[in-house]
């Protein structure tokens, strides 16, 4: 059996925890008002969809394509990123909350992180170069073999990111970022 190919559709309100969104290519599609908390989006396609105040907590996105994706005022807490289709992967996320969320060893060069909350996110092993994080929350985020190079943390809060440990050859930090930087080292600045 083929997936169904939707375009250009508007899902609004809709619970999918409790009726699955039909398996298929969704392009240009906008999810809006969505419940997908604990369900299943795995194997779908997502391409040019926006998901705005949506739900998504601990969604099973296994094997699932997002390509120019727009999160947008939606709860995304404890998605295993890493575990969706990397071929074509960009998605931008704009005041979401992402903790304990993960992208691990994802290439996501580029990514915009917007007004979010990263709280213990896991970033290890993923290329983040030239990815903007503005005014996030980057509170107990992992950041290990990470590539940074490039990317913006300049109105970010709550950095702690080891130098020795990712790459950070040009990235942009604000003064009061430093203390992230050097926290390994249990240095006192006044």
């Amino acid at each position: 059996m083929n997936p169904s190919f939707i375009v250009d559709q508007t899902f609004e309100g809709q619970d999918f925890t409790k009726t699955p969104l039909k398996k298929g290519e969704y392009e240009n599609c906008i999810f809006s008002g969505c419940n997908f908390s604990n369900g299943y989006l795995d194997n779908q396609n997502f391409m040019e969809c926006e998901f705005v105040d949506c739900d998504l907590t601990n969604a099973n996105i296994k094997h699932t394509i997002f390509k120019d994706v727009l999160f947008k005022n939606s709860k995304l807490v404890g998605v295993r990123f890493e575990d969706c289709n990397d071929f074509l992967l960009s998605f931008q996320f704009e005041n979401c909350n992402l903790t304990l969320s993960s992208f691990f060893q994802l290439s996501l060069k580029s990514t915009m992180f917007q007004d979010c909350n990263v709280t213990e996110t896991d970033f290890s092993e993923a290329v983040l170069s030239q990815s903007i994080f503005s005014n996030c929350n980057l509170e107990k985020a992992v950041f290990y073999q990470t590539n940074l190079e490039k990317a913006d943390f300049s109105t970010s809060f709550n950095v702690t990111i080891d130098p020795e440990q990712n790459s950070l050859k040009k990235a942009k930090f604000s003064k009061d970022n430093l203390i992230g930087l050097l926290k390994k080292h249990d240095i006192v600045l006044s």
